[in-house]
This record gives structure tokens, sequence and C-alpha cells, in this order.
């Protein structure tokens, strides 16, 4: 794997990638609270069978793209961060993939770019229209979802995450990270304002437009132990899919399946790749 540096109109950001330069592209979303790192295991496995894969820090956690104020983590902006980066690869098309945060950024990048996006995976984060409505319906969702509320005060959360040695935030990762992994996510968001950065995706607001179903074909896999989402909005998410579209549930698995089930996670993503042309 190399490191790259992304130029773009927002700021520069940092990136992992991996596989030969011409391989079909594949662009990887992580999330709260991780980096690109997340993805190393895909990367590696994506890679070995000919794709160009690159895992971005995205905004708030790459240092050059980090600005102070909420509104600057905007969902649409958010978006307009994967076009900018893509753009910057040389990348007319490419086939997309998010978890938790990158998850959400996937879906309305699929939704306000099919062109572009070939084919959508996403892991744990339901479709935002599906995860609207349990919230409206479904108590145990409503439940799940308080945090959110919570980690809206600021500076409050920031410095609670982060007391005894980030003993709150290395929590999060509850044994099904590997402790390396965990401690350089620990590391990253305890430089300057990078924490605060990562939790203004939060404090944003909500988005400027309502999204509508997708149309490209799309990977969804959610896990049964996830915290974050349960399965009512995992089961609401297919009624938002209008292409060709694949649910697959991971029994006994955590939120952070990246990690912890990472060889099953490679093989859906090459079955979903390959299920839908050749580059």
């Amino acid at each position: 794997m190399t490191r790259l540096s992304i130029p773009t109109g927002a700021g520069r950001f940092e990136a992992i990638a991996a596989g030969p330069p011409d391989g079909r592209p594949v662009l990887l979303l992580h999330g709260f609270p991780q980096t690109g790192l997340v993805w190393q295991r895909q990367i590696a496995a994506l890679a070995a069978h000919g794709y160009r894969v690159v895992a971005p820090d995205q905004r708030g956690y790459s240092p050059g793209v980090r600005p102070r104020r909420p509104e600057d983590y905007r969902i649409g902006l958010l978006v307009d961060d994967v076009v900018a980066i893509t753009e910057q690869l040389g990348w007319a098309a490419f086939d997309l993939v998010g978890h938790d945060w990158g998850g959400a950024v996937a879906w309305w990048t699929a939704h306000a770019h099919p062109a572009r996006v070939r084919t959508l995976a996403v892991v744990s984060t339901p479709h935002p229209g599906a995860l609207a409505t349990t919230l409206r319906t479904d108590q145990d969702q409503r439940t799940r979802s308080r945090y959110m509320i919570d980690w809206r005060e600021t500076p409050a959360t920031e410095k609670r995450m982060l007391a005894h040695d980030a003993q709150e935030l290395r929590g999060f990762y509850a044994g099904k990270v590997p402790p390396d992994s965990a401690d350089a996510y620990v590391r990253h968001l305890s430089q300057q304002g990078a924490l605060t950065a990562a939790l203004n995706w939060y404090r944003a607001g909500r988005p400027d437009g309502a999204i509508g179903a997708i149309a490209v074909p799309t990977l969804y896999v959610w896990s049964t132990e996830d915290s974050a989402f349960g399965p009512a909005a995992a089961q609401e998410t297919g009624r938002w899919v209008d292409g060709p579209y694949r649910f697959e549930t991971l029994q006994g698995v955590s939120h952070w399946v990246p990690e912890e089930a990472p060889e099953t996670l490679s093989r859906l993503l090459l079955e979903h790749l390959r299920a839908h042309g050749e580059y």
C-alpha cells in the first residue's frame, strides 16, 4: 500500500492506495471514529484481484481539510468531496463503498451522481430514508440513535471522550478492532481539533434536500450485533433501492464489520463487483 495526498478545492486529502493504476477504480469511505486504515484488509484483497483501490481520510480527518464550523460538514459538502477526490484521481466512473458515516455519504453520492457511481456497497448504515422512517416508527431504533443527540454537545463531548487516556473513545471499539488499529485511531483523533471535526459531522444539521431511491447496483451488509442500527432500518433499506439489490446479514458480528469480519466482507465486495461488469 502507498500513501497519497490528493489536492482539491476544499484542501488536501490524505489516503491509502493499492492496486494497478489502470485497474477498475474503487473508493472506500470510512466512518466515525476511524480513518481510511479501517479498510486495510479490503484494500489488500481488492488490489490482489486487480482493482485500483483508494481509501481517503475524509473531511475533518485529513488535517488539510479540517474546517472549524459545524456547517462545513453538511452532507452536500461531503458528497462534493467524493466528486473532487475522484476527479483529481482521473476517475470518470468508480465503484463506491462506505461504512458508518462513510456509508451515509456513499448513499447520498450514489443518489446525486448515479452516472458516476458504477456500483454501491454500504456496510452497517441503512439508507437515510429507511433510517428516517424507522426513527419515526420504531422505538428500538430511536433508542439506538440517542447518542447522536448527546454528541452534538460541545466541548463537553470531546473532553469526555478523550479523558483518562481516551477511555471512552477506546471503549467504542469494544475489543472488536485490533489493538494497534484502535491505538492509531486514538492518536489520530487526539490531534488538535481532530475529534471536534469528526463530531461536527453530527452537528452539521439536516441535509439540504431529500434523498430518493438508489438506481445503481447495490450491496448492503448489516450485522446482527450492530448497536447503532437495528433490524427495522436494515429491512426497510431494500424499499429504497430500485436497482439490482443484495442484502447480506452477518450473524453475531458487531458494528465494526470491516475489521471484525474482514474475510467475509472482502468476499462479498468481490462478488458484488464481479456481478456488475468489468472495467
